[in-house]
């Protein structure tokens, strides 16, 4: 449709518009996208099978719909998302408050010139981009804010009394008209402003101090909330539960792909930083899964949630640490290391709520337990168990590598050293290479100085060496080598 040919309420009838409310919008235009298998929800991943089949069948049924799910799902998108499936432009009287229809006009304003001027009352177009409204839940929200309230200097400047309805300021829903309307953290809201939305949702009256008015809004009304069994701050009030037609529960990312896929979409990165850093895919892994041992970890208090921002926020660290080093090596490029996952624990300690126990130990321990954690959940995946006790005629396979710290008084990797001298030193450690040709044969060059000090951490974390931080980097020794030769 040419909506810069259309100026009129005439105009719009001869071209064949025919209105429909919002929630008949959006579903025709996903009927439309489910028969010509289009994506209605492209970007969002790990919910192709549980909450967007959830959310489409909401949209279709025409419901006001609650996505109910802890912090870092993806809520807000989601609802962001719906204004795709809106038509691209929509037709209003022109200079409108509220968006009226010029086929079903609901405000005295459009109603009085719609009168006055018939086909020839003007029309402007709003594109679906204008017709998405958010609003953050917090205590200090009114009913004035979300609903309207009367404008003693519209009063005075139209000469009118309190009594005209004209002298309404409409709040934010009202302006809403024939949009998508959100409320983030909807138990935040106080008890009495969301019983002022109960007519609204059913009935479609709104009252602004002591004035009744028929206001039939077309909405979609779209609520987030974290689930009430955690929350201190409040709850969904049960007749404004009973009114929402849908309740959606969100979930974060099931497993290792789909965690990746989010935090490689996600992620902020330079152009260059990407040139210049190599990542093995084994940190990835081992950066999300990260992630799911924060979710189940004993000092984390797992009913705020473990945002899926946590590892997009430390994956940017970790690219960051290796870029700083290599600028100040004066290198071009350079391979990520174990060592670097030391950068990520500022992205960690600010997206963890601390149960008392964890507030003991510290976020900065907590964090690197995390980090120890992944390392033993992806270690044996990869290589053979590490046994605490092996019987006098088996073969250990970290045999070799054991015996040379236990003769060793110690080594060292520093954070700021070369890619030189890091290669360097890992490749004096004999047993590491044996390891990976034995276990992990596909290894690639590169990725080659990143496996073999995973090797050192996943022993370190079995027990079978000690680690030391210094300033300068980390120390790795043997448990008791150093000790009997210090004897």
């Amino acid at each position: 449709m040419e909506t810069e040919k259309i100026k009129t309420f005439g105009d719009l009838k001869k071209s064949g518009y025919k209105s429909r409310s919002i929630k008949e919008e959006l579903r025709e235009n996903l009927l439309d996208k489910l028969k010509n298998e289009e994506p209605a929800f492209e970007g969002i991943h790990g919910y192709e099978h549980t909450v967007i089949p959830e959310l489409e069948r909401a949209i279709l049924s025409k419901h006001n719909i609650n996505l109910l799910g802890l912090r870092g799902q993806a809520k807000t998108r989601l609802a962001r998302m719906m204004v795709n499936l809106l038509d691209e432009w929509m037709p209003i009287v022109e200079g409108s408050e509220i968006n009226d229809d010029p086929f079903h006009p609901i405000s005295r304003y459009a109603k009085e010139l719609l009168k006055e001027k018939g086909d020839n009352t003007p029309v402007s177009w709003v594109h679906r981009n204008e017709r998405f409204f958010e609003k953050l839940a917090t205590p200090d929200v009114t009913v004035a804010d979300i609903i309207g309230d009367v404008d003693p200097i519209k009063a005075a400047n139209l000469k009118l009394s309190y009594a005209d309805d004209r002298v309404i300021h409409f709040g934010m829903i009202p302006r809403a008209n024939r949009s998508i309307f959100v409320i983030n953290e909807l138990p935040d809201l106080q008890a009495r402003i969301q019983v002022a939305l109960f007519n609204i949702l059913q009935e479609g009256d709104i009252q602004i101090r002591g004035f009744k008015l028929r206001l039939p809004l077309d909405m979609q009304f779209v609520f987030t909330a974290n689930p009430e069994d955690y929350t201190n701050r409040g709850s969904i009030v049960t007749p404004l539960k009973d009114r929402i037609g849908s309740q959606i529960l969100t979930h974060y990312p099931m497993n290792l792909e789909t965690a990746r896929a989010i935090t490689k979409q996600e992620a902020k990165l330079d152009e260059r930083q990407v040139e210049m850093v190599h990542v093995p895919e084994l940190a990835k892994d081992l950066l999300e899964q990260i992630s799911f041992e924060a979710r189940d970890n004993e000092f984390i208090d797992s009913r705020s949630g473990i945002s899926a921002r946590l590892s997009i926020s430390a994956y940017e660290n970790l690219l960051s640490t290796a870029e700083r080093r290599a600028i100040k090596n004066k290198e071009e490029e350079t391979l990520l290391r174990f060592g670097d996952f030391l950068g990520v624990i500022p992205s960690i300690t600010g997206k963890v709520e601390l149960v008392y126990e964890g507030e003991q130990e510290g976020s900065a321990v907590v964090a690197q337990e995390l980090i120890g954690e992944a390392v033993k959940t992806i270690f044996p995946r990869m290589f053979p168990k590490i046994e605490k006790l092996t019987k006098p005629d088996e073969e250990d396979p970290y045999g070799e590598v054991m015996e040379w710290f236990f003769s060793e008084s110690g080594f060292e990797l520093l954070d700021e050293t070369r890619d030189e001298d890091y290669k360097k030193a890992l490749d004096s450690i004999p047993g590491l290479d044996e390891l990976i040709n034995k276990y992990q044969p596909k290894t690639s060059e590169k990725d080659r100085y990143f496996l073999k000090e995973f090797i050192l951490w996943g022993l370190v974390e079995y027990k079978k060496l000690n680690k030391h931080r210094f300033a300068e980097g980390m120390q790795f020794r043997d448990i008791y080598g150093s000790y009997i030769s210090g004897l």
